[in-house]
């Protein structure tokens, strides 16, 4: 693993073009997105993609997002390029809003979980932007973490967590935005909102119009092909305990935090206000979604560094502007499968 820094907003050229390389030849390469680190290969050469879920652990079943340079960059690997796909590009390209489109046959199936359809996106970040014009190829990157795992917003969780399965780690400091993209499905008849992210569907509907929000599906499908990321019941998942408690269920959560601390648990917790409890590790959260996005995975990650066995978070409001990061934290808390 090679291990290599640059400047944010204006990345060194030469390092731009090892990554591009990397990426061509086959290799993998983590990078910076304004979302999250992404784990970059070349999304038409299946064998470097197979690389990708070998990485991460990722079963096969949960398509990838594929990383374009502009629209005619996504146009040029879709089939079909619906009115609606135009509008939200207009709208919200660059930036953390994936399109599902029908595919071009020369997007490989392990790219898609053999669905007939593409997640595309156009990031905003300089560095990104840089290796994809570098690459000259559609670039598959997921986020650059082990599968189901806290997602990383800064280098050093990729390096913690992935290590020499990536041939080459750029580091180009903490994401801005810190969550997933926005996935909306624009192949059918009504536009369908797949994943919440940063951009509101109000935001998302002034653009456009009607859509529809999916309903979760739960795992419970098993190896059943998903249209998006992020749709699987457990993800984002630390590897302690996440209890989410709001103000209904404050008092009990003190008395668990209380009963743990006794068991010889390390308690931490993420707070907005505050946990009368006796908490060994407790982050004060930003009461905005924005600021609350942005130091969400960092947080995970500080806490199960620090040893953390359980972990209360605080809810955050149901409103529009909060669902991305509502839909982190209760797939973050599911429990894992036995």
């Amino acid at each position: 693993m090679r291990y290599l820094t640059v400047d944010p907003d204006r990345p060194d050229a030469q390092i731009v073009r090892r990554a591009g390389d990397v990426i061509r030849r086959g290799g993998l390469v983590a990078f910076p997105t304004e979302t999250v680190y992404g784990l970059g290969a070349n999304a038409l050469d299946a064998s470097a993609v197979a690389r990708i879920f070998s990485a991460k652990g990722r079963p096969t079943y949960d398509p990838l997002i594929v990383h374009v340079l502009n629209a005619a960059g996504a146009r040029s690997v879709a089939r079909a390029w619906p009115e609606t796909a135009e509008r939200l590009a207009a709208a919200f390209w660059p930036g953390p809003l994936t399109l599902v489109v029908p595919k071009q046959p020369v997007v490989p199936d392990i790219v898609t979980a053999g669905l007939d359809t593409v997640a595309l996106r156009v990031p905003s970040h300089a560095v990104a932007r840089a290796i994809l014009k570098a690459a000259s190829v559609p670039v598959a990157a997921p986020s650059a973490n082990r599968f189901t795992e806290v997602s990383p917003t800064r280098a050093e969780h990729v390096a913690r967590t992935l290590g020499d399965r990536v041939d080459l780690i750029i580091d180009g400091g903490p994401t801005t935005i810190g969550i997933e993209s926005t996935v909306v499905d624009v192949s059918g008849e009504r536009p369908t909102v797949l994943r919440p992210g940063t951009i509101p569907v109000p935001d998302l509907a002034a653009a456009l119009g009607a859509l529809d929000i999916a309903v979760a599906t739960g795992d419970g499908g098993g190896a059943t092909a998903r249209p998006s990321p992020g749709m699987l019941d457990r993800h984002y998942a630390p590897r302690a305990r996440l209890h989410l408690f709001d103000e209904r269920s404050r008092g009990y959560a003190a008395r668990l935090a209380v009963e743990r601390a006794a068991a010889a648990d390390t308690v931490g917790a993420m707070l907005l206000t505050g946990l009368d409890a006796p908490v060994r590790h407790a982050l004060a959260m930003p009461n905005e979604p924005a600021g609350y996005a942005r130091a969400l995975y960092h947080a995970l990650h500080t806490l199960d560094a620090a040893g953390c066995d359980l972990i209360f978070v605080e809810a955050v409001p149901d409103t529009p502007a909060w669902a991305g990061v509502r839909d982190r934290l209760v797939r973050a808390a599911r429990p894992a499968e036995v």
